[in-house]
């Protein structure tokens, strides 16, 4: 791979709702909104080799729609984080203020995933794109996925709480500059604090 372009889902119709989503056997399509959404971000990004998006609904529709007819890819290691009790809820239901007090490597309740634990299988989806023979790979994955790379490109590791970040928006990234931020978010994993 030469070039990224990195991000984030379109419009779903529960993001639409502020609502949490971390379980891929749910089915979220997007909006309409979302749909043009799509559609814009491949006219946007330009032509792509392959496109890889996670298990879920919404990531796979906005890769089709924005560059119908490319290779699909589906990294499961890039996949929403598990919230546990919180899946559904509003993310101020209960999710935020749990996220501010609990430790990195603690479980969301309810048989969710910790943050760490999420972050690390993140570092391998990003690793198995940095594998990639093709030139330009397209990544169409959820907020914290993209996030977390843009924080990586600033030299930021994780944090507790991330800025959201638009839908649809393409982040184009030369190689060299996503795997130092790759490097980033490693050297965090291997020494986490918030």
């Amino acid at each position: 791979m030469k070039t990224l372009v990195l991000a984030r889902h379109a419009q779903s119709r529960l993001s639409v709702l502020d609502r949490l989503n971390g379980d891929p056997s749910v089915e979220v399509g997007l909006t309409e909104v979302g749909r043009e959404e799509a559609r814009d971000l491949g006219k946007k990004a330009g032509a792509v080799d392959l496109v890889a998006h996670t298990a879920f609904g919404r990531t796979r529709e906005t890769a089709e729609l924005a560059w119908p007819g490319t290779p699909l890819l589906v990294v499961p290691e890039l996949n929403e984080i598990g919230f546990g009790r919180f899946e559904g809820t509003h993310w101020d239901e209960g999710y935020r203020d749990w996220v501010l007090t609990s430790g990195a490597d603690e479980p969301s309740p309810g048989g969710g995933e910790s943050r760490l634990d999420a972050i690390r299988r993140y570092l391998v989806g990003y690793r198995l794109l940095l594998q990639r023979p093709e030139e330009r790979v397209a990544l169409v994955a959820h907020g914290a996925q993209v996030r977390y790379v843009l924080l990586g490109l600033d030299e930021l590791p994780p944090m507790r709480l991330l800025e959201r970040v638009p839908p649809a928006t393409p982040f184009v990234i030369p190689v060299d500059r996503f795997a130092r931020a790759v490097d980033v978010i490693g050297a965090w994993v291997a020494q986490p604090a918030f």
